[in-house]
């Protein structure tokens, strides 16, 4: 199974920005499409952002497109969550994923990285 580890989550001021990062173990992430997913405590997982695996399409949820932007360097095996002008109902726990393409199955899955905006 393909490995995924995420990595930036933290507490961030409302208004406040992180960058998460998916990296991947053990095999080529240029050749899967990636996808950022979210779960906030008593919510179901939501989909968040997905790039295309040449990353020539990106797609994202209305409740950050204009803030979030996602971005991969396949030289460095990663994936790129970029978060601005967070609110405090981003707060969540944020999972990258792997499938052929973006409306495909997700079968991996990383641990997830804490996101908590909050004053």
């Amino acid at each position: 199974q393909l490995q995924l580890v995420e990595s930036g989550g933290g507490l961030v001021q409302p208004g406040g920005s992180l960058r998460l990062s998916c990296a991947a173990s053990g095999f080529t992430l240029r050749n899967y499409a990636i996808g950022w997913f979210r779960q906030a405590p008593g919510n179901e997982r939501e989909g968040v952002s997905c790039i295309s695996s040449s990353g020539l399409s990106t797609n994202y949820a209305d409740a950050v497109k204009g803030r979030f932007t996602i971005s991969r360097d396949n030289a460095k095996n990663t994936v790129y969550l970029q978060m601005n002008s967070l609110k405090p109902e981003d707060t969540a726990v944020y999972y990258c994923a792997a499938a052929i393409g973006c409306r495909r199955v997700f079968d991996s899955w990383g641990q997830g990285t804490q996101v908590t905006v909050s004053s």
